[in-house]
């Protein structure tokens, strides 16, 4: 099992040996203290799991470029890290109307960019991960931070959540993935209401169309670890290997899309993986 969730109205200070990039905090693994309230963005290792914490409160967790960074560099360390295999995506929250991401904070879209080169908005949304990313969301995912959702992997969300793309509201687009991959997940009908309109869907309609893979009455981040957890007792090839397939599906044409998923079959059976999941199979037959 897990560590319980750390309590977030309880503020600790970093122990002696941690260490600070910018504005991403990180902790050890294993560690279940929470961590600077200075930090935009929190980094806590799981065994093979990492949960990356959205953590601006105070402004709906809305994007700024500093913020950006700070999740760009906690994707690069799961990216790069050879003991992590997943990531969960988890925000920082407010009572009584709690915000998962309110989006690009308005108050500096007029200056620097809220994007990383490789990321691109978020330091997120066009990043070209290799690990899955399960998004644990609490309370009201609305433009780009409901853009955000939509480039995560996996959905958990919590039946208090709604989802919005309310760009339009303020003469903008969702231009971070929203028109794009709303239409795909939610089909033409739903997302163009949604895009035209700027008016948010339940988590319970977001979870009937298959934009929430998982909905929960209970702890989202709870949720979401557990999903994790599965998904983390498999290879890390097999893994990568599924999740790049499933990307292409996608965004390829049906005729690549089967010269993908030829090329995903012949690294699946070239792998050690695969000779040791047959040959479990195989013991467990016997």
């Amino acid at each position: 099992m897990l560590p319980p969730r750390p309590d977030p109205g309880i503020a600790t200070f970093r122990r002696p040996g941690r260490s600070s990039q910018g504005n991403l905090a990180l902790v050890p693994s294993g560690s279940v203290d929470t961590v600077s309230t200075m930090a935009l963005v929190t980094f806590e290792e799981f065994g093979p799991v990492a949960v990356i914490t959205l953590n601006r409160p105070e402004a709906r967790n809305a994007i700024n470029p500093p913020m950006a960074k700070a999740i760009g560099d906690a994707i690069d360390r799961l990216e790069n890290s050879t003991d992590l295999k997943i990531g969960v995506l988890a925000a920082a929250v407010t009572e009584p109307r709690p915000v998962f991401c309110a989006g690009n904070d308005l108050r500096s879209i007029d200056g620097e960019p809220a994007t990383t080169p490789r990321g691109g908005f978020a330091g997120l949304i066009d990043y070209p991960r290799t690990k899955p990313l399960v998004a644990a969301v609490d309370g009201l995912a609305t433009s780009g931070g409901c853009e955000i959702v939509l480039a995560c992997d996996l959905v958990v969300a919590s039946s208090r959540s709604s989802f919005a793309v309310a760009e339009i509201k303020w003469n903008l687009s969702p231009l971070a993935g929203g028109v794009i991959r709303l239409p795909r997940l939610l089909g033409r009908a739903t997302a163009m209401d949604m895009i035209l309109t700027g008016q948010p869907i339940s988590a319970e309609r977001a979870y009937q169309l298959g934009l929430v893979s998982t909905l929960t009455d209970g702890d989202a981040r709870s949720a979401a670890l557990e999903r994790a957890e599965i998904i983390a007792a498999y290879s890390p090839e097999t893994i990568r290997i599924n999740l790049q397939t499933a990307h292409k599906a996608a965004t390829f044409g049906e005729e690549a899309l089967w010269e993908a998923n030829a090329e995903a079959a012949r690294m699946i059976f070239d792998s050690p993986a695969f000779q040791a999941g047959l040959a479990a199979f195989n013991q467990r037959k016997g």
